[in-house]
């Protein structure tokens, strides 16, 4: 155990700011499934997940090479957000446009950790070539893993970063800095990190402070440090725990006033993420009517199709979620 520390200026608190980050999510929960521990605060999603990873094969790719355990993540997949809430297109091209020093210092640092897979040489040698590979799968990973739950998991990092907005204007950055995390507190002027890997010190960054909560850090504080970008730290977001509970839907009666009967039992069935297939299962309404009641409320935004591998997954949105859970 060590403690490392952040000093601030006026200047840095100034430049403090919060954003939800894609790729966060995806190096997080991608470490999250590798750990054969069963995750106690996310056991539904990844019961569901792992299967389709396997499927794909992506247990043994890119991203299994470079995120090979707990410990170092390479920094080239976590690039500076460039705004609060930045789509996963924006962060790839980031990706893409990393510079070859910077991927081979990254490589350099995972291959003294362990043995080079052939994957982690390629990108040392051609750093280009092989980010075309890394993003192009972690689109896929996207797709599988995230993507369905992504209304969900984005709602619950977004009310993180409007509760901590509304805490600094009420009682100042400082009160938030020491609020984030049990390993985390400001002590005159400096954030201090009790932690077991990793250092934050600002002769190793830029200026300001970016702060990014995340699904599935939990229970550890992460750290990105890449002069002259500033200091990134992602942290387990507030609310974590309920996350993957199933979604209560007491306006159904209503809303099947309005939407009928089926596409509203599909909109409930959906609080899970699941195939036209498994609807008409869950159901009893035929796959041929499953399927044309879907297109309809995929039309008026309610729910999004995600492919994996043969199959679409289907998900509630937002929207849907607001319709079924009406406020008070």
């Amino acid at each position: 155990m060590r403690e490392s520390g952040l000093s601030f200026s006026a200047a840095d608190l100034a430049q403090t700011r919060f954003a939800v980050s894609p790729m966060w999510e995806v190096v997080t929960s991608f470490r999250l499934l590798r750990d054969e521990a069963d995750p106690p605060l996310h056991r539904r999603w990844a019961a569901q997940v792992r299967p389709r990873l396997l499927g794909a094969g992506l247990d043994r790719g890119w991203l299994a090479a470079l995120i090979p355990g707990p410990g170092y993540l390479a920094d080239f997949l976590n690039p500076t957000p460039h705004g609060p809430f930045p789509e996963l297109a924006a962060e790839l091209a980031a990706i893409r446009r990393s510079t070859p020093e910077q991927v081979r210092q990254d490589i350099g640092v995972l291959a003294a950790k362990s043995r080079p897979a052939a994957r982690l040489r390629l990108l040392h040698e051609e750093p280009e070539a092989a980010l075309e590979k890394v993003t192009a799968e972690i689109e896929t990973y996207w797709e599988l893993a995230l993507a369905p739950y992504w209304p969900r998991i984005r709602h619950l990092l977004e009310a993180d970063v409007f509760h901590r907005a509304r805490q600094v204007a009420e009682h100042g950055s400082a009160h938030v800095l020491n609020e984030l995390h049990s390993t985390v507190s400001w002590d005159a002027g400096t954030l201090r990190l009790v932690r077991l890997h990793c250092s934050l010190s600002r002769a190793e960054t830029g200026s300001g402070l970016l702060l990014v909560p995340s699904a599935f850090a939990w229970p550890r504080v992460l750290t990105r440090s890449v002069a002259p970008e500033p200091p990134q730290l992602a942290y387990p977001a507030r609310g974590i725990g309920t996350l993957w509970e199933p979604r209560t839907t007491k306006a159904c009666d209503a809303v099947a006033a309005v939407l009928g009967r089926s596409r509203t039992l599909l909109l409930a069935e959906l609080d899970t993420p699941a195939s036209t297939t498994q609807l008409a299962g869950h159901t009893g309404l035929s796959a041929a009517a499953v399927s044309q009641h879907l297109t309809a409320l995929r039309d008026a935004g309610l729910v999004t199709g995600h492919r994996a591998g043969r199959s679409v997954l289907y998900a509630r949105t937002a929207i849907a979620d607001a319709l079924l859970t009406p406020a008070g």
